[in-house]
């Protein structure tokens, strides 16, 4: 599935940096809003160690590395890489990963 799969795409109008006229159009993806991940008994606790990604980490889990936003949406994670050391909720389903 993709992370994209239900958000709506618009026009948006590239405008020339030196005239305001006849600019290109290109389609955008508007706005996704992803809903919170709800706790379950059945979600894994796991300790980060040195080198781990969300990225991997996901693959390991679900078998698809593309949900490395899942994981770091449920950890409130930043970025791809985690410091070594941090209590991590892994979501036992992937049936939250939907935007609207």
């Amino acid at each position: 599935m993709s992370r994209y799969e239900n958000t709506s795409m618009k026009r948006k109008l590239l405008r020339n940096n030196t005239k305001h006229k006849g600019g290109k159009v290109a389609m955008v993806y508007d706005t996704t809003i992803y809903s919170k991940v709800p706790e379950r008994n059945d979600d894994l606790y796991v300790i980060s160690t040195e080198g781990d990604r969300c990225d991997n980490l996901a693959f390991q889990f679900y078998g698809d590395s593309r949900f490395w936003w899942y994981i770091a949406q449920a950890n409130n994670i930043n970025s791809m890489n985690i410091p070594a050391g941090i209590s991590l909720r892994i979501p036992a389903s992937t049936e939250y990963a939907v935007g609207r």
